[in-house]
Order: structure tokens, then C-alpha cells, then sequence
């Protein structure tokens, strides 16, 4: 009876989080006090209810973070957490606070807490500093992963430029960056800008660390958000991605007329594939294609354009003639007259030009002079797909009476079959503005 229970009492400290059964595993809460950690930006309250951290919102105050006072670089850490419902927090990691940072604001990467309708639990965002990484639109089978009103597992995996996300064993993301490799885990408790939500509560146990003798998880085949420059990960080339630039030469590129690179109006520089403003280069490239021909095929990219400029990415194209095909609209809708144009917005940043609207949001975009991350999809049933900055903006089906009646009522409706090419090439627009372009990689489905 007296063995009985002394392995009674050990499994309950397992449970607890005092002693961890796992070789490597070091907890990061003694389960009595907040020693260890400290408390950065807002003024929430933070305290330890039971062996349990209890973080509650008070009305006034900006983010607060619960932060360690160690750093970590490579590891993998888990949490369990206890959130109320329609309460936004986050678990930040490689984070930094730095005085000549916004005056101290905690800034990095944080895995989302999201009991909303949005349901974007898991996901990654980079706070005060680039906004969303990965929302989960870009894995809608994990948005359903946070349990609302139980306790939930986050284990967030950080290996070198490789940072990896689970919500209850379910795989939300997969992100490659290289931004930060190093910085203090925390925990969030959001700021509230009704007093009435004062007083909601998130609770964390079981948190631990493992830093030594890690090893990779396996790839779940879920989409990668690959934030380092022209480099394809060998994530990325298992789902079958190529690159179609490298940074360095335009050997997967031709001109449409022509059937070589242009000489003018094009140039690789600084790891960018730029198409030159007229001003720069008054003697024109004209429009650049892929030298293979695509079907259906997933196509990912990169793309900063000047203010004012306008631009595109084309594919669909068949035999109307020279750049004719369905287009990825690039514009600067502030500054650029032909946002104006069209209908409801259908010449708009990432519109299918002419056709359908972009149904984005301003917060979700970035500004002329900054990278936005593109995506394009279309699928062997002949639906397609206009990705922005990890979240879709248009879908639609080629052929189907939707489309053929905004094919006729647009400036493409005298050219039988317009968009139809069961395979083409992809294109990229000289509209005589300054645009570039890097990170060009696709798959075919």
C-alpha cells in the first residue's frame, strides 16, 4: 500500500509539472512563485493561484508580457493554457525588449491564442514588428484545434531558421526565418479597450523547456511561410517546389517577343529580379515569361513595388496573343490612378484584373517600398486562388457561367477561350514602373 502511493505521489508531481519524466525537459515554473520571470510593458496582473500562473486583464494598460529573464535560441517548449472565451494572447518567443526599440516594447514572435471566430489559435505572429507570419487561412484543419472552456498543449519548436507550431498534437505552422535567432520566452496578457472585459483571466501550468540533444519533428505536409530570401527549404522541395530565381541570374526567364532576356528595361541586382521604371530605362525589356510551360501548379512569390507603380503576374495564357491572360494585379491602389477604374475594385492590388475584386484587408497589406508575399493556385479542377500576405483574396473557377459572364462583360470578351490554356507560361508584366520581384517558386499539382 505505502509503494502504492508513493507512485501515486510521483505520477500527480509528473502531472503538476515538478518533476519531469522526459530526459531534458527543465521546467520553467516551480509551481509556488513567479521566480525566474519578470514583468514587461503593460500592468496586468500576474500571480500564482494554486500552482498555477494567472494572468488578468485591467483596463488601461498596453500588452503585458510575463517574461524569462534567460534567453533561448534553439528549443522546443510547451504550456498547457486555460483561456476564456473571445480573450487574445499569445506565447512569445525569441522576443526581445530593448530601450532603443520603441522605448522597451517587447517585440518577436508569438504563437497565437485566438478563442474567437477567427480561430487562428496556433498561428504565428510577429508582434510589434511585421504583423502576421503565418494566420491560419494558410491551414484551415488546425483552426478548429483549440478546445474552448479546457486546457489546451501548446508545444512551439524553434531549431535553427526553423520554427514549427502544435495546438493539442494538431500541427498549425511552419515558418523559416532568420530574423531573430534568439530572445526570451512570455507570456501575453492582452490589453482591452472595454472596461468591461476587465477581469478576464488566462491561466498557464505544466511550462517546460528542452534545449539540448533536439531533434527536427517530421514535416506534416502543412504549407511552409518561407521568409528567408530566394532559399528553398528542403520542406519546400519535398512538397515539389522549385525555384524559378536564385537571386543571382534570369536563366528560368525570356522575353515574350524575343526569346531571350532583355538587355534593357530588366536587371538582377541584390538578389531581385527588377523591371526598371522608364525613367531609369527609357529603352523597354517588354513583358518576361518562364521558359517551361505550367498546368495546374502552386506558384509563390515575392514582390515590392515603388509608389505609384503598376504591374502584374499573368498565367492562363494561350493563343489570343502577346501577354494576353488572366493577371495578378500588383498596384498601389493609394497612388495609382487605374485602382479607380474597373468595377467595384476589380483592378485593385491582387484582384484578378478586370474580373474579380480583392477582398483584403489595408492592415493585411504592405506599404509601396516593402515585400509582400503573393501566392496563386490553380488547381487541377480548374479552380484558382489569389493569396496576400498568407490570406485568400480571390477564388474562383475557370470555365464555370460565374466566369464566362465576367469574361463578357470585361475589356477581355472579344477573344474566344480568354484564360482557358490548359498550360502556359507565367509572365511578368513591364508596365514601365519599378517593381521587384524575388523568391519565385513553384510546383505543379
Amino acid at each position: 500500500m505505502k509503494k502504492n502511493l508513493s507512485f501515486l505521489i510521483f505520477f500527480l508531481l509528473i502531472l503538476s509539472g515538478i518533476v519531469n519524466a522526459e530526459d531534458g525537459w527543465k521546467s520553467l515554473f516551480n509551481g509556488k512563485d513567479l521566480n525566474g520571470w519578470k514583468q514587461l510593458n503593460g500592468e496586468a496582473k500576474y500571480e500564482v493561484v494554486d500552482g498555477i500562473i494567472v494572468g488578468t486583464t485591467v483596463f488601461g494598460t498596453p500588452n503585458s508580457f510575463l517574461c524569462t529573464e534567460k534567453n533561448y535560441s534553439d528549443f522546443i517548449f510547451e504550456v498547457d493554457l486555460l483561456v476564456e472565451e473571445n480573450m487574445n494572447s499569445g506565447i512569445q518567443f525569441r522576443s526581445l525588449s530593448k530601450a532603443d526599440y520603441r522605448d522597451g516594447r517587447v517585440h518577436g514572435y508569438q504563437c497565437e491564442v485566438d478563442p474567437s471566430d477567427r480561430a487562428w489559435s496556433g498561428g504565428i505572429y510577429d508582434e510589434a514588428r511585421r504583423g502576421w507570419l503565418y494566420p491560419l487561412e494558410l491551414n484551415p484543419e488546425a483552426q478548429s484545434a483549440l478546445k474552448q472552456g479546457e486546457w489546451n498543449t501548446y508545444r512551439i519548436e524553434c531549431i535553427g531558421n526553423s520554427i514549427k507550431t502544435w495546438l493539442n498534437g494538431i500541427a498549425c505552422s511552419h515558418v523559416i526565418d532568420d530574423m531573430t535567432s534568439e530572445g526570451f520566452i512570455a507570456l501575453q496578457v492582452h490589453s482591452i479597450n472595454n472596461k468591461e472585459k476587465e477581469g478576464q483571466q488566462i491561466k498557464w501550468r505544466n511550462v517546460r523547456i528542452k534545449t539540448e540533444n533536439l531533434k527536427p519533428s517530421p514535416s506534416e505536409g502543412i504549407y511552409v511561410v518561407n521568409l528567408i530570401p530566394n532559399y528553398l527549404s528542403e520542406t519546400e522541395k519535398k512538397q515539389g517546389f522549385k525555384l524559378l530565381f536564385d537571386g543571382n541570374s534570369a536563366d528560368e526567364w525570356k522575353s515574350e517577343k524575343t526569346g531571350v532576356f532583355p538587355k534593357q528595361g530588366w536587371e538582377v541586382k541584390n538578389g531581385e529580379l527588377a523591371v526598371l521604371s522608364k525613367d531609369v530605362s527609357p529603352e523597354r525589356g517588354g513583358n518576361i515569361i518562364t521558359k517551361k510551360e505550367f498546368g495546374p501548379f502552386e506558384f509563390k512569390f515575392e514582390f515590392n513595388m515603388a509608389e505609384g507603380a503598376n504591374s502584374g503576374i499573368k498565367y492562363g495564357i494561350g493563343n489570343n496573343g502577346p501577354g494576353l491572360g488572366l493577371e495578378y494585379q500588383i498596384l498601389d491602389d493609394s497612388k495609382h490612378p487605374d485602382a479607380k477604374n474597373g468595377v467595384v475594385g476589380n483592378r485593385t492590388l491582387a484582384s484578378l484584373y478586370d474580373l474579380i475584386p480583392a477582398k483584403k484587408e489595408n492592415r493585411y497589406v504592405q506599404k509601396p517600398g516593402e515585400w509582400n508575399r503573393g501566392r496563386i493556385v490553380v488547381f487541377p479542377d480548374n479552380t484558382v486562388q489569389h493569396w496576400l500576405n498568407g490570406r485568400k483574396v480571390v477564388e474562383y473557377k475557370r470555365g464555370d457561367n460565374i466566369y464566362k459572364a465576367l469574361v463578357a462583360r470585361s475589356k477581355y470578351s472579344k477573344y474566344e477561350g480568354f484564360g482557358m490554356a490548359p498550360k502556359g507560361p507565367i509572365l511578368l508584366q513591364d508596365h514601365q514602373d519599378n517593381v521587384s520581384f524575388r523568391s519565385l517558386k513553384i510546383r505543379e499539382l
